[in-house]
């Protein structure tokens, strides 16, 4: 009996010693076996590694928000393929020792003030292209000076522009991505050419131009009120003059001016 009993027994534990192994392999072959491993947390829906730093995956996620829990060690951090349109203030705050920001292939048409925010010391790399940027905001870069992809991007060159890339810190070969789809005016011969790199080009010579004009219209208006004014002043002060001399010759004369008048006839 105990020699049955004991090889009941085995015959019970050989499913879970085959069974184990296959535990163990689907361990180490999970997408975050990484982030298991390193007992660390991950955003969600996102794969997270450990080479080099970490590295955050959230590509082709369909994701329309920067996604919140996003450890805050991380240093590479893959947002590309998704449907973001917009980057909003304080987006990356939290992620203090950043060094590469991939945004590419997104639908990104608006960077809010501060977008960028605290991203100035760490962030080497960060690429913008392929969205639906026409324009730069400034302030959402508030001292990132990484190298950046800018190619891709339906760029509007216009006087705006072109005003506000001598206030970014970007490396300046990131801006030779700027290229031109359309421009304002529209015959300067911008379209299809790199923004920084066509020297004499002035897109704010029209602007230019209108604000003479209206400064022109706007000093011939004050002069024309203070002309008009003028004539009005000196046409009522004569206007009141005449009154006051029909006024005084409509006055009776004086009686000792009429009779010396009398005594002047009668000498004469």
């Amino acid at each position: 009996m105990p020699e049955a009993s004991g090889w009941l027994l085995l015959r019970g534990s050989v499913p879970a010693w085959l069974l184990l192994p296959s535990l163990v392999l689907m361990a180490v072959c999970s997408p975050h076996a990484g982030t298991v491993a390193a007992g660390t947390t991950c955003a969600p829906r996102c794969y997270c590694s450990e080479s080099e730093g970490k590295t955050v995956r959230c590509s082709h996620l369909h994701l329309t928000h920067v996604p919140a829990g996003i450890p805050n060690d991380t240093h590479r951090l893959y947002l590309d393929y998704n449907q973001l349109v917009s980057v909003p203030t304080d987006a990356f705050l939290s992620l203090p020792l950043l060094r590469e920001l991939d945004l590419s292939h997104n639908d990104l048409s608006i960077l809010e003030p501060g977008a960028f925010r605290g991203l100035g010391p760490s962030l080497k790399f960060l690429d913008l292209s392929s969205n639906s940027l026409a324009t730069l905001n400034p302030d959402a870069f508030e001292g990132v000076t990484a190298r950046s992809n800018l190619t891709g991007n339906p760029w509007h060159c216009d006087c705006t522009l072109q005003s506000v890339l001598p206030r970014l810190d970007l490396e300046p070969v990131s801006l030779t991505g700027i290229v031109c789809h359309s421009a304002e005016p529209a015959d300067t011969g911008a379209e299809g050419q790199a923004l920084l790199l066509t020297k004499d080009l002035d897109l704010c010579v029209v602007m230019k131009k209108t604000t003479d004009v209206a400064m022109l219209v706007t000093m011939f208006g004050w002069f024309s009120m203070v002309i008009s004014y003028l004539v009005y002043y000196v046409r009522a002060n004569q206007e009141d003059a005449r009154r006051h001399l029909e006024y005084l010759k409509s006055l009776p004369g004086l009686p000792g001016k009429s009779e010396e008048s009398s005594t002047i006839s009668t000498v004469v």
